[in-house]
């Protein structure tokens, strides 16, 4: 599975990353064969030996190149992430490298944004060019690619059939940037709509992950993550996910907005109901209430449409859409798009961005939405679910005590399981798989929307291998904790 090229290896010099010829063993594991019973090797030594002759990818060791770069550098970074040993360095298509050169079958895609694969050519050749044109001017001036990019987003949503009265665009650096903007834009409107200030309540629902910021974040109801900077704004009221009974107390004629993802991606891919999303809507259109669909991570095609409501009746269309991941393909930016009766209650000075819609990464996402919004792509995404979910099925029977349920559409899927998954992301990778988790004890698959039949059949293959040798074995591998974004409580 690993790519092993005898000229190169990936390793590092005193002061970067470089390729140099591939060393021979050290005489240390040359000598093992031969060593006598007085040897002070460790006693895992033998076993660190065979595990990395079984495996395609075994994590590097505590004496490799990766591992004196990670202890290098990491005194100087905030442990905001704990991270497995791999040093990712390069990436083509639907495969990364670390810098032992070994190479892994990704279906993470950096959390659902390399939806068309790492370092695509055309981004590759635009970045060069824009580069070389204007990279940044700030808000203060008009540029090029800012309009275009929002006449774009706008045009496709429309003719994508979803978003019905989208009009407008704000365009920002990320998805917590995206939502910190829709929060206050519907702020805005609240205190348009209702001048005594009190309609100044937000409602979102548990288990979903709207950003770090501290807006977004106090619309994210997972104590665990909002204790250590508490109190979170004023005003935000929490709700459970597709429980429409409780949707006419929960929404009332003080909420200014109401913020939900269509498909929960950190949740544990849990997808709204369609009744449940249009109750939502009914309830809003009632209060004077504004919708926000949150598809940071559901949007741009990964369900097979171009947005994941894009499959809704118009009846049930938001107020703003939220987006950003696939956006860029790994540029950081993304957008706020809001209909013509939301634009107007902002004027001049109520937001901005230093950065956000600089000529490069506008001229970067206007080439993605052109490609994401392919017709054709959004059929191939629907294809792949079903190889997809046929190799989930085929597991399922070999292991019915450990997967209960998959969830999702298009290519992002959640595999729900009885036990902890962090065993199996560890046993994949050391295989050539990369996998991640979300919500609680589920393993999560958000590949780039480019990857082929063939590239799934491996992946789960792969992915077969490594429930098989914790099955078998299940106090063998150890778990890697950090593999998503908001880890429920206790975990």
């Amino acid at each position: 599975m690993a790519l092993r090229t005898p000229a190169k290896r990936i390793c590092t010099s005193s002061n970067a990353i470089v390729l140099s010829a591939r060393r021979p063993p050290t005489s240390k594991r040359n000598a093992s064969a031969m060593a006598v019973p007085t040897s002070s090797r460790p006693e895992s030594f033998g076993h660190d030996i065979f595990k990395e002759a079984s495996l395609a990818n075994p994590d590097p060791p505590a004496d490799s190149s990766t591992a004196a770069l990670v202890n290098r550098y990491s005194p100087y970074m905030v442990a905001t992430y704990v991270r497995p040993p791999p040093v990712m360095v390069k990436g083509e298509g639907c495969y990364i490298w670390d810098m032992e050169n070994r190479r892994y079958l990704d279906f993470t895609a950096g959390i659902a944004v390399n939806a068309l694969g790492h370092c695509d050519p055309e981004m590759a050749k635009l970045i060069g060019q824009q580069a070389r044109t204007l990279v940044h001017a700030s808000n203060l001036y008009h540029n090029a690619w800012t309009g275009e990019l929002s006449k774009l987003l706008v045009t496709k949503t429309r003719e994508s059939g979803a978003m019905k009265d989208a009009s407008k665009v704000f365009v920002c650096n990320s998805g917590s940037e995206a939502n910190e903007a829709a929060i206050k834009f519907a702020r805005k409107v609240g205190k348009v709509r209702d001048p005594s200030g009190e309609k100044f309540e937000l409602v979102s629902f548990q288990n979903s992950f709207h950003g770090r910021t501290l807006g977004s974040l106090s619309a994210t109801p997972n104590p665990k993550y909002q204790k250590p900077f508490a109190p979170m704004l004023p005003g935000f009221k929490y709700g459970i996910y597709n429980d429409e009974a409780s949707i006419n107390d929960l929404i009332t004629e003080k909420t200014c907005g109401v913020i939900v993802e269509p498909i929960q991606g950190e949740g544990g891919v849990m997808v709204a109901n369609s009744s449940f999303l249009q109750a939502l809507r009914d309830r809003c259109n009632e209060v004077g209430a504004v919708l926000i669909y949150d598809e940071i991570q559901c949007g741009l095609s990964r369900t097979g449409t171009f947005w994941a409501h894009g499959s809704l009746p118009a009846s049930a269309h938001p107020d703003i859409v939220t987006t950003a991941k696939a956006l860029g393909n790994g540029f950081p930016i993304g957008a706020t798009m809001v209909t013509e009766e939301i634009a107007k209650c902002i004027v001049t000075g109520d937001h901005g961005t230093t950065f956000g819609g600089n000529p490069l990464g506008c001229r970067l996402a206007h080439y993605i939405v052109s490609r994401l919004s392919d017709p054709e792509l959004q059929k191939e995404v629907l294809e792949k679910e079903k190889i997809f979910r046929n190799g989930f099925r085929k597991l399922q029977i070999m292991y019915p005590d450990l997967i209960t349920e998959v969830r999702g559409r298009g290519l992002i899927l959640g595999v729900q399981l009885t036990q902890d998954p962090t065993p199996i992301v560890t046993a994949a990778r050391e295989r050539g798989l990369l996998v991640i988790t979300a919500g609680t004890n589920t393993l999560r698959f958000v590949p780039p929307l480019i990857v082929s039949k063939e590239e799934i059949e491996e992946g789960l293959s792969i992915l077969g291998e490594a429930m098989k040798v914790v099955m078998v074995t299940p106090d063998a591998i150890e778990g890697t904790k950090g593999q998503q974004e908001m880890a429920p409580p206790g975990r």
